[in-house]
């Protein structure tokens, strides 16, 4: 599938956005109970309602910084250490665990049971990794409720991780065939051959990990770059976005909304950490200063409208209705319909939004007017702007979604208010938990009843979720 350019330009809605700027426990008697699911407008018959209880993220910060002599499954323990201490939950009351990850630590590769080991659950709890790119966490999160729904769970964890700050880095190909042949050569002669080959320059340069497509070859800052142009999004609209978003992530923590947030003692370091280091209000015009980060020189993507390399890891927990009052938790929301999309990775790697609101929204018998509080991970300034021009499109929505009219973008008034990737960090396993408990803390703090939470993803996929507020 190709964009026609010119006329996607042409057609794009113009969307100026300098314009636009301890868990409670109680003790519920199955009475209790049934009136309280009885009365929620998006449950369904002979389906279990689900919910999220709590959710925690351990501060999420810049790779290279305070968690850098740490491992993945570190900074997840602690966030497993973290949503036991905040829900008080007796650890053997939960039936799975399922993390998210993307680039895997060898030593590690099901981090989720090393985590969980690590974090004194019981051995006898199963623990399974996923991984689906951004959406790593999101998948963890559904793939919990099809547990749940299923029968064969009551209490799943769901959660991330992701650590940037030591990646694997594999010798070369040819440096591999080698060693393994020399691990099976018998004769003296031939295992100097392969020594000697070895020595070469092909053989000993590195293949270093990269943010790509493996079907394009094409890093996602690049795609976002063509997204952006083809979409006719200014450098200004994408600098003005990412100040928006980096502005009220200061703004909710100063205001101390960001709940989600556990505190982590970092072994070997003095003062404990309790915020994201990568909150930095700038000005316009200091933005407007820095080069293109891609495509040079013309480009519109720099690192300031982009989410940085994060290391960082949450977890929240997902339980039946049902066994969460038996045990006297209040849930903080049902985690209602979801879906999955997935488009052209070449000129549509990073619209998965756009696709996936109106399905579920659709799935769930809403409009985009029933929604309070939206959600979206920010890739990019340019991505998100993309997104929403998208949305406001009927020439897009009836050429590349076979839709009779656009569904129209989420005002900016109830968009990501207390800041987003781009501004908090984007640890690519575990955005997703990140999105869904701001959802759900958003919804009661301002007095909304629908959330709506939507991720782009490498590969072209894209997901969408709504989330319910539960009742006080």
């Amino acid at each position: 599938m190709k964009f026609a350019m010119a006329a996607l330009v042409r057609r794009s809605t113009s969307l100026n956005v300098s314009k636009v700027f301890g868990l409670r426990h109680f003790t519920a008697s199955i009475t209790q109970l049934q009136n309280v699911s009885s009365s929620k407008t998006l449950s369904k018959p002979g389906v279990p309602n689900i919910v999220l209880v709590e959710g925690v993220r351990i501060p999420f910060l810049m790779s290279g910084t305070t968690y850098a002599n740490l491992m993945p499954h570190d900074l997840a323990r602690n966030a497993l250490l973290g949503l036991v201490k905040r829900t008080g939950l007796d650890k053997d009351s939960v039936d799975y665990i399922i993390m998210g990850t993307v680039i895997q630590e060898v030593k590690t590769s099901n981090v989720a049971r090393e985590a969980a080991l690590g974090a004194g659950f019981s051995e006898k709890i199963p623990a399974h990794t996923v991984t689906q790119a951004c959406i790593s966490s999101n998948q963890a999160i559904s793939s919990a409720i099809g547990l749940i729904a299923s029968g064969n769970c009551d209490a799943v964890i769901a959660g991330g991780v992701e650590f940037m700050s030591d990646v694997p880095i594999r010798v070369s190909r040819k440096m591999r065939k080698l060693m393994l042949t020399l691990n099976k050569a018998k004769k003296l002669p031939q295992k100097l051959s392969l020594i000697s080959q070895m020595l070469s320059p092909s053989a000993l340069t590195p293949e270093l990990p990269a943010v790509a497509e493996f079907s394009t070859g094409e890093t996602m800052g690049h795609s976002a770059d063509r997204l952006a142009s083809a979409f006719s999004i200014s450098r200004k609209e994408q600098d003005e976005y990412a100040a928006r978003s980096h502005q009220l992530a200061f703004e909710a923590s100063e205001k101390g909304l960001l709940t989600d947030l556990v505190p982590y003692k970092v072994p070997g370091k003095a003062e404990t950490v309790s915020k994201d280091n990568g909150v930095r209000p700038s000005s316009l015009e200091k933005l407007s200063k820095l080069k293109p980060a891609f495509i040079k020189p013309h480009g519109s993507i720099t690192a300031a409208n982009s989410s940085f390399l994060t290391d960082g890891a949450s977890a929240c927990l997902v339980m039946s209705e049902k066994k969460a009052l038996e045990l006297g938790f209040k849930p903080k929301a049902y985690l209602r319909d979801y879906v999955y999309v997935s488009q052209d990775p070449k000129d549509q790697l990073l619209l998965g939004p756009a696709y996936a609101t109106p399905k579920v929204l659709e799935k769930a018998g809403l409009k985009m007017s029933d929604i309070s509080v939206f959600e979206y991970h920010e890739a990019f300034a340019g991505q998100i702007l993309a997104n929403l021009k998208a949305m406001e499109s009927d020439w897009f929505a009836a050429t590349y979604m076979n839709r009779t009219s656009k569904v129209g973008a989420p005002e900016l008034s109830k968009f990501n208010l207390w800041g987003g990737s781009l501004s908090l960090g984007h640890p690519f396993g575990a955005t997703g938990v990140r999105l869904v408990t701001t959802t759900a803390n958003r919804l009661h703090k301002e007095g909304g009843q629908y959330g709506l939470v939507a991720a782009c993803a490498a590969g072209g996929i894209g997901h969408g979720m709504i989330v319910e507020a539960y009742p006080n």
